[in-house]
């Protein structure tokens, strides 16, 4: 079964584009600016095991502040060992070493390996699998140790990992004496399923499978839920109840509400819950690509397809964002999706969309059609990739659609839960993993064709060698240029991505009256590719175009799109803009207009667009200000006052 994180090592991003110069600034600064700030928190060396004066801190409940950093560590280790792959640096090189050392001399004799219960708690191990995210560390630790040992070639943070599985294989499970959980926070389930892909560990796969299953189970431990029984077992006063619980055992938070088979709409946490959806689309691939038979396959793949529909169809923002509610970080009620802090809400954490695109990455071995991808698209663009500005040291964790005075739209370098940062950084660094799927079975090559940008991509097929290369300069125009070059004893398919927005409309040089186009995606026979190896395809649809909000969300406002590109206007530059633009007024009748141009000091260029609009007295509802506004990526400027803004 193919990964982004494994595959990713097959494309090459071999000329200039927005996706490479991303992919650069993380390679060559953000890596180092993220390690800067491991080093200064004290997370760098925590696996030493030496008290740390955040330690002492007890202001936080039930999550004290530390609780993350061995998941921060294992994910810039994974996020690293990428990087290091496409371009080998020795300050990271180095301390990828010495971090992996510190972690195989921090793990406990009977496999244990998590510093805070370690060093602060020790006596508290499994005491709280609904708050204290010790699963979810060893998840993260997981993932780290499978791209070090594809970057290393060895099994020095393996090994530790592998016992540490065993050891939680042993606490957790059907069995009588077992603790019958499931990690309050998804993520070691979908880890624990590539690390059996990798190793073919069947603890691994049991385990992950039994989290996944159990999870919600009114029943589970002494015919009670598992975490009201372990509350029980804590003495916790009954007043007592976490921050985003609203309620008492308000368990829809972790998804532990009821049984994965019996949820029809997408709850909680957005994170945790597509988390989990990643991991119940891993079983099924499993079992699709033969890799692992899934009994319970129909099923679990219904309910995949079922939250992923309630999630893009009714929680869903226009850039791609999920988690309307800040107070729980995740999903309102169905079309409840207000755009900013003053509205009541918009959380959409970066996190959570990175978490939909690799969940849209999954679901595309199992039904290729064009929905993925489009969505995959839409976050990496416009909620990924605007969660990091452009010198690659600074993010944001909560990403607005609306300012609001009170919580402005701001970027940090770095967060007391650094979940985000590094989590660009691995998505970025596995990022050609995700622009195409690809194979070779019995004479017969494919690619599917995901992402539009300029790369290319190698395979083998039956011991020879596939390459197909793209160039293009999307996502501002449509234009893509192939090169194929395959072998004669091989029938190699393409199929091309043909998004929504472009309401199926092409180009198609040279014609092919074989083609076929179905669910979103244009299929070149191989008697076509046989003949053509350079073809090109213009994807229509490129003309500014504005997006309304569902009427349900009872939203009167508009977006302009261009593209994969959701356009908007920020007041963080123009400090006479008292009201965020809430006064600022366009109509989807006004003309659009095109322009070409670069941002300043550097050979950045992208496609502005031009319209009319007004402002108008808030007090009254009268219009009182003709402007013309000019918006790009995030650009507006007015004849008197000049503002602009960035996205």
């Amino acid at each position: 079964m193919p990964y982004p994180q494994v595959t990713y090592k097959d494309t090459v991003f071999n000329g200039p584009s927005l996706l490479k110069r991303q992919k650069t600034t993380i390679s060559q600064v953000t890596v180092k600016a993220q390690l800067k700030q491991l080093r200064d928190s004290g997370r760098y060396d925590c696996f030493k095991l030496q008290w740390h004066p955040v330690y002492d801190d007890k202001s936080m409940w039930p999550v004290p502040k530390s609780l993350f950093w061995d998941s921060d560590i294992g994910k810039w280790i994974e996020g690293a060992c990428y990087l290091l792959f496409e371009s080998y640096d020795a300050e990271v090189d180095t301390a990828v070493r010495e971090l992996v050392d510190m972690i195989r001399s921090a793990q406990q004799e009977d496999g244990y390996l998590n510093v805070y219960f370690t060093v602060v708690e020790p006596d508290a191990r499994w005491s709280n699998i609904r708050d204290q995210h010790e699963l979810y560390n060893a998840g993260h630790l997981i993932e780290g140790a499978l791209a070090h040992r594809e970057y290393y070639k060895n099994d020095l943070l393996m090994e530790p990992i592998l016992k540490y599985v065993k050891l939680i294989r042993s606490v957790f499970g059907p069995g009588q004496s077992q603790r019958h959980a499931y990690p309050g926070h998804p993520e070691i389930e979908l880890a624990l399923l590539r690390l059996y892909h990798a190793t073919g560990e069947q603890d691994a796969y049991d385990l992950a499978q039994y989290f996944i299953e159990e999870r919600g189970n009114p029943n589970g431990q002494d015919g009670q839920l598992y975490y009201d029984w372990e509350e029980k077992q804590r003495g916790d006063s009954p007043w007592m109840r976490p921050d985003p619980y609203p309620v008492a055992h308000a368990h829809w938070y972790n998804q532990a509400h009821a049984p994965i088979l019996q949820q029809k709409t997408i709850e909680g946490h957005s994170v945790r819950a597509v988390y989990l959806l990643i991991a119940v689309a891993d079983l099924v691939v499993l079992d699709e690509t033969g890799g692992k038979p899934y009994r319970s396959r129909d099923e679990y793949l219904k309910a995949a397809k079922t939250l992923w529909d309630n999630m893009v169809d009714k929680k869903m923002y226009v850039t791609g964002g999920v988690g309307a509610i800040s107070a729980w970080e995740g999903f309102g009620r169905d079309y409840f999706l207000p755009q900013g802090t003053n509205e009541g809400g918009c959380y959409a954490e970066t996190c959570a969309s990175i978490a939909v695109m690799m969940l849209a990455e999954r679901m595309l071995h199992l039904e290729l059609d064009s929905r993925y991808a489009d969505i995959m698209e839409l976050c990496l663009y416009n909620a990924v990739m605007t969660a990091m500005s452009l010198d690659g040291r600074e993010f944001t964790y909560v990403n607005q659609l609306a300012s609001s005075d009170e919580d402005k739209s701001v970027r940090h370098d770095w967060f007391e839960c650094a979940c985000c940062p590094p989590n660009l950084m691995r998505l970025f660094g596995s990022l050609g993993g995700y622009l195409w799927d690809y194979g070779y079975r019995d004479r017969v090559a494919h690619v599917n064709v995901h992402l539009y940008t300029t790369a290319k991509v190698e395979f083998d097929a039956g011991g020879e060698k596939v390459t197909l290369e793209q160039e293009t300069n999307w996502p501002w125009d449509g234009n893509v240029s192939f090169r194929l070059v395959a072998p004669s004893s091989v029938d190699t398919v393409v199929r091309l991505r043909l998004p929504a927005w472009s309401r199926g409309e092409f180009t198609l040089s040279p014609p092919c009256h074989d083609a076929t186009a179905e669910r979103g995606y244009l299929t070149l026979p191989s008697s076509y590719t046989s003949k053509h190896g350079s073809f090109e395809v213009t994807i229509h649809g490129f003309e500014p175009r504005h997006l309304s909000p569902h009427p349900y969300t009872n939203q009167n406002s508009l977006a302009m799109a261009r593209g994969p590109i959701i356009y908007c206007v920020e007041d963080a530059d123009h400090p006479w803009e008292e009201n965020h633009f809430r006064d600022v007024v366009i109509s989807d009748q006004s003309q659009v207009t095109e322009e070409k141009r670069t941002v300043d000091g550097t050979d950045e260029h992208f496609v502005a667009l031009r319209t009319v609009g007004w402002i108008r007295d808030m007090g009254v509802n009268l219009i009182l200000n003709l402007v013309e506004s000019n918006t790009l990526q995030g650009r507006i400027v007015n004849k008197a006052p000049e503002f602009d803004a960035e996205t």
